[in-house]
């Protein structure tokens, strides 16, 4: 009985497929065939062709030493074989030589680099420097042919800065040149109250002399003034 038969009888008897033996081992199912049948060419040489065999023979429970012993017989005893001549290729890999950096080449490019970097900034500065110098020149004689003009300042606008201050109960009431009423009501010993206002008011006092008015910082009720008082506030005048 060949290899194959005994392989393929083993197998029947274990109650297995090929393709529960390839599960098991790990090897193609056409290469189980192949050797099933006696062909070990898909093998990949004799040396996969006795592991498979191994391997196969141990999956269906038979013994492999004599089937890889009469493989021997047919094929020809196994020469001894190194781990170099298994994993060395066929045709060796020529490796890419690492080329040197070229220096020469790179200092060159960084020194023409420095060099067009100096003559841009030295053309810039004296180019700045001429327009820097014809913008004086112009300057100067503009300030030459015309007379200086000094702008007047702006008139600045004058508000009505308002505070009353009450040691007793007073009625006070402010009102726009409009009509509009801005405050009215009691106002209460220690109280003080600030108002400013852009345009001219009215302000009526009802106890002037429980009260202290200043506009501006100056004083708006006369000394001894008891009965009720309106002032007329400007815009523009203290």
């Amino acid at each position: 009985m060949s290899i194959g038969d005994a392989l393929a009888e083993g197998r029947r008897q274990a109650g297995l497929t090929i393709t529960q033996v390839s599960q098991r081992t790990c090897i193609r199912e056409t290469i189980i065939r192949g050797i099933e049948r006696g062909d070990f060419s898909s093998c990949g040489g004799d040396f996969y062709a006795r592991g498979h065999i191994r391997s196969i023979a141990g999956a269906v429970g038979m013994n492999p030493e004599p089937l890889v012993a009469e493989y021997d017989a047919i094929m020809g005893a196994p020469h001894a074989i190194s781990a170099a001549d298994v994993f060395q290729p066929v045709t060796p890999v020529r490796l890419k030589e690492r080329r040197r950096p070229n220096w020469t080449a790179a200092m060159a490019v960084v020194l023409v680099l420095l060099l067009g970097g100096f003559f841009a900034y030295h053309h810039f500065a004296h180019g700045h420097s001429a327009a820097r110098a014809g913008q004086d020149a112009r300057a100067h004689r503009s300030a030459g042919a015309k007379p200086t003009i000094t702008a007047s300042p702006v008139a600045q606008v004058r508000r009505l800065h308002i505070r009353l201050t009450a040691t007793a109960d007073c009625w006070v009431q402010i009102t726009s040149a409009a009509g509009a009423t801005i405050f009215s009501g009691m106002v209460y010993p220690g109280t003080s109250m600030n108002w400013t206002e852009r345009h001219d008011v009215t302000m009526t006092i009802g106890n002037p002399s429980a009260v202290k008015v200043t506009v501006n910082g100056k004083s708006k009720i006369p000394p001894g003034t008891v009965n009720a008082v309106t002032l007329s506030l400007h815009a523009g005048r203290t």
